[in-house]
């Protein structure tokens, strides 16, 4: 079964941190959010395998966009 991993609000990607086939741990930070002038780390739910990668270093995301998923 697939795990979402999700962007918590509104803003740009500025860097990701993995790409499909990398193992990730809970807690692994996946991707850097910026979000009202700050930078924000958008971590791994659990452990597993990336199975897809859904933005890029630069994209605008809404909040609960899906940025990657586990397997």
């Amino acid at each position: 079964m697939a795990t979402e991993i999700t962007c918590p609000m509104v803003g740009k990607i500025v860097k990701v941190d993995v790409k499909v086939g990398d193992k990730v741990n809970e807690d692994d930070q996946v991707a850097i959010l910026e979000a009202m002038k700050m930078e924000m780390p958008i971590v791994s739910p659990a452990a597993g395998t990336i199975k897809s990668v859904n933005v890029e270093a630069g994209q605008e995301v809404d909040a609960d966009a899906v940025i990657a998923t586990l397997e």
